[in-house]
């Protein structure tokens, strides 16, 4: 069976994929791109052993043809650039945006590197993965940023975005099975147990909360988003306080402006720095005034996923 007739298997990131897979492998990545695309600069998907290809670098109309060009750096073990839509001179194959791409395929990419890669995502650690164009040489360093350097390619991999998710009754349950379907790691800690329940039932990892306060063995990294849908807003102050101490990038608390102002001052009784205020969201979410649990859970993530561009 030809690499062009793999089937596509389950959405896991092709790094992780690719970190056991003793050869046979073939990793793409976006290393060129011409006005409007699909996927960003960076983007990467594989062709696994098994008939399995993972993720997509389009919106389907070159992932075949991709394959047959994987199959050949494969056999040649050598790296392989290939360019679609403007400047391509694969003129039946067009790209609906009307950009260009040019993709690097690595045939057998090292497993010592990918390995190390996969351990700094283990530990939520941002790193970037430096490809040599023309040999494939790959390794890692601590700072960079995705793109061209010279005869390298560079990506940037930062953790996916944590939530924890705290609160009571449909607004929490409901904001944490969104991102849990949406395959972003989270955690719902609540005091009340259907919300646990329907946490647990909806695949999230959960916590019962036993007091109003933010447990210690947590420690929200520059990747981490804190939210809370409290309606008995006294659970919030210790959490927040706790919060404003860490380095989440997003901290949020449903409820209206009268209900933030009212915490801020219970924040800062606790002791609290008031420059750290500025931090804390409050109403929360894109959609103003959300009235049920589906649209303020679509409204947050929205909200939260917007600071995450402007980082």
């Amino acid at each position: 069976m030809q690499l062009n007739d793999y089937m596509q298997g389950p959405m896991r990131d092709p790094f992780s994929a690719l970190e056991d897979v003793p050869e046979d492998g073939v990793l793409a990545v976006i290393i060129g791109v011409d006005g409007p695309s699909y996927r960003p600069l960076g983007a990467r998907m594989a062709f696994l052993p098994g008939n399995q290809r993972v993720g997509t670098l389009s919106s389907g109309c070159i992932e075949s043809d991709l394959g047959l060009h994987a199959e050949t750096a494969l056999c040649d073990g050598e790296p392989r650039r290939v360019r679609y839509g403007k400047g391509s001179p694969f003129i039946d194959i067009q790209l609906p945006c009307g950009g260009g791409l040019e993709i690097l395929l690595l045939p057998r990419p090292d497993r010592k590197v990918l390995a190390a890669l996969g351990e700094k995502r283990m530990n939520r650690k941002a790193c970037t993965l430096n490809i040599t164009c023309d040999t494939g040489m790959m390794s890692l360093e601590d700072e960079g940023h995705t793109g061209m350097d010279g005869l390298r390619f560079q990506v940037r991999i930062e953790p996916e975005v944590m939530f924890y998710v705290f609160g009571k009754g449909p607004e929490a349950s409901t904001f944490a099975g969104m991102i849990q379907s949406a395959g972003y790691p989270n955690l719902l800690l609540s005091p009340d147990k259907e919300t646990l329940e329907f946490g647990l039932h909806a695949g999230c990892a959960v916590r019962h909360l036993k007091q109003a306060e933010f447990p210690s063995d947590l420690v929200p990294d520059p990747w981490s988003a804190v939210v809370l849908f409290f309606h008995d807003h006294e659970w919030e102050p210790p959490i927040l306080a706790s919060a404003l101490g860490s380095e989440a990038f997003y901290i949020g608390a449903q409820g209206s402006r009268r209900a933030r102002d009212a915490r801020l001052l219970e924040i800062e009784a606790l002791g609290a720095d008031p420059q750290q205020f500025s931090r804390l969201k409050g109403p929360i979410g894109l959609v103003a005034s959300a009235r049920d649990a589906r649209t303020l859970a679509v409204s947050v993530l929205a909200e939260v996923l917007s600071e995450v561009q402007t980082r």
